[in-house]
């Protein structure tokens, strides 16, 4: 077990900007996601604010547009991606046993990119002409010079280039890190399935994130430089940029789930005092997870004038998902089962999770089907089925994520009657948000419009209450760790009984360089069920 010395530690501009400690960027990329998530909340804000009445109250269409999008590129490239490489960049190698990532300087490298390109993008709605207007989506040719002069669009593929740039960066980072610094014994098997989960994810980065770059290249040659790639007028295709979007867009759902499915499988592991149910089917389940995710870009474009054969396989590739993801809402399940639980805040999320996870996860099976998406396709349905499986899932998973690990960042527990509150009234304002919005999609309501009919304007206006009640809940979070990192009781190496290496190797916060001595996993498996007769949770 390890002792709770520690270096001073340093503190300064100069020190974060040139550190190559995995934790202090962990740390970097935490800090940054929360504030850019309560920026694009505050975006999403305006928009719930708009939508609560019929007519226009407090924004024009334009603006309204560029809300919509800008919300939606910030929770992405911004809030949850760098959210979750942040807890991959502080607790993988300590999970895996390594002192640091393979590559610390490119690490350091990788992170500043980051919000640089925030600021780009957020700079481009103070330009001429504005920001994207378009739509997260960006489709040509609402994109093109004629529909969208001025800088603000430019820039805005500048920042989305750089975003692309650190997650490359990042992703080579982990694979390296995860196949050649593990601990002596520790085999790929034998790994914790979060680190599993940051492998497959930062493959899935690699392969798709390039595609991403060359389609918002192609965009911006057409737009300044002459080119006709998307321009029918010059022999290109609209339609051929939405095959290379979604080629990169819908990996980029997983790449934001894949990781939470890691982390969840661990604290429920931890919170129920038993070893993950199927170990090894989860592992295999993220694969193929990943894989198909990646074969089923074209679900996103029915409507577009597919070939039917075309659309009948996508439809059922998409469908087949559905089989790796019920096997681990089985196995967590089946964790749980029988399991001691400790109901904490950190496991209310995680089996929150599951809970709302589960219903985004059935919605999405409504819209694979091809003759369904015809009728739900850019309608409220669509919203409902995303934020259930970026609010309810990736938001929630780090929150359990948060209320877990926090106890080892900062060497004190978070507060359970603060973190009570905060489950429970984003579990009910969550439901109250977008639960309603399947109903308006059903009922015809399409998306990305600042007015509408009247006839939507009861559940519009129950949806804007349950956003404002969700937004204004998470300053609890905030309130949380302040009041937590001075007067939280402290926690000690182990305050949940952990039986992985960065609850059992480490102290809280770790040392320097994680460990006094390199650990070995003398174990043969990734949880032996042994350990938990050895550490015994101490809260």
């Amino acid at each position: 077990m390890a002792t709770a010395a520690h270096a001073t530690p340093r503190k300064g501009f100069m020190y974060y900007l040139t550190t190559v400690n995995h934790k202090d960027i962990g740390r970097m990329y935490m800090m940054s996601s929360l504030i850019f998530f309560f920026l694009a909340g505050c975006m999403a804000l305006v928009i719930r604010a708009e939508l609560a009445e019929p007519g226009y109250q407090f924004v024009d269409g334009a603006f309204f547009n560029q809300m919509t999008a800008m919300h939606a590129t910030f929770m992405i490239f911004f809030a949850i991606i760098p959210g979750l490489i942040g807890f991959g960049n502080y607790f993988v190698p300590i999970m895996i046993g390594s002192p640091d990532m393979a590559f610390p300087r490119l690490n350091n490298w990788s992170f500043w990119i980051m919000p640089f390109s925030a600021m780009l993008m957020l700079g481009s709605l103070f330009v001429p002409g504005g920001s994207d207007a378009a739509g997260w989506t960006v489709y040509p040719p609402l994109t093109s010079a004629a529909f969208s002069p001025g800088a603000g669009m430019d820039m805005w593929i500048l920042a989305v280039h750089l975003a692309g740039a650190s997650s490359i960066l990042g992703a080579i980072n982990f694979i390296v890190t995860i196949l050649n610094m593990r601990a002596p014994g520790m085999s790929l098997f034998k790994m914790p399935l979060f680190p599993w989960a940051m492998l497959i994810t930062a493959w899935l980065q690699l392969v798709a994130t390039p595609v991403l770059a060359g389609a918002v290249t192609m965009l911006l040659c057409d737009r300044n430089f002459g080119t006709a790639f998307f321009n029918p007028a010059g022999g290109g295709d609209p339609v051929l940029f939405q095959h290379i979007f979604w080629f990169y867009s819908h990996p980029a759902v997983y790449i934001m789930i894949l990781p939470v499915f890691g982390m969840v499988s661990d604290i429920i592991s931890t919170h129920s005092r038993k070893p993950p149910f199927g170990y090894h089917s989860m592992v295999w389940a993220l694969v193929a997870i990943a894989v198909l995710g990646q074969m089923v870009w074209a679900h996103h474009m029915y409507s577009v004038g597919m070939s039917i054969p075309a659309q009948m396989g996508f439809m059922i590739m998409t469908m087949f998902i559905a089989v790796p993801t019920g096997i681990k809402v089985f196995n967590w399940m089946a964790t749980m089962w029988g399991g001691s639980i400790a109901f904490t805040t950190a496991m209310k999320f995680a089996i929150g999770f599951v809970i709302l996870f589960t219903i985004g996860g059935l919605s999405g099976v409504v819209l694979a089907s091809a003759p369904v998406d015809y009728m739900m396709q850019d309608t409220y349905y669509v919203v409902a089925h995303i934020h259930y499986v970026f609010v309810t899932g990736s938001y929630f998973g780090i929150m359990a994520a948060i209320y877990h690990w926090f106890p080892k960042m900062s060497g004190r527990l978070l507060s359970e009657r603060i973190g009570r509150w905060h489950f429970w009234l984003s579990f009910i304002s969550v439901n109250i948000t977008f639960f309603p919005m399947h109903f308006l999609g059903m009922m015809g309501m399409p998306r990305r419009i600042a007015d509408y009919n009247p006839v939507y304007a009861d559940l519009n206006m129950l949806c804007s209450v349950g956003a404002f009640i969700f937004g204004t809940t998470q300053l609890l979070l905030v309130i949380n760790i302040l009041y937590s990192r001075k007067y939280g009781k402290k926690a000690g190496a182990n305050p949940w009984g952990g039986i992985t290496l960065e609850w059992t190797n480490t102290s809280s916060p770790p040392h320097e360089h994680n460990f006094e001595k390199l650990p070995v996993w003398n174990h043969d498996e990734a949880y032996p069920v042994e350990l938990y007769a050895k550490t015994k949770p101490t809260v």
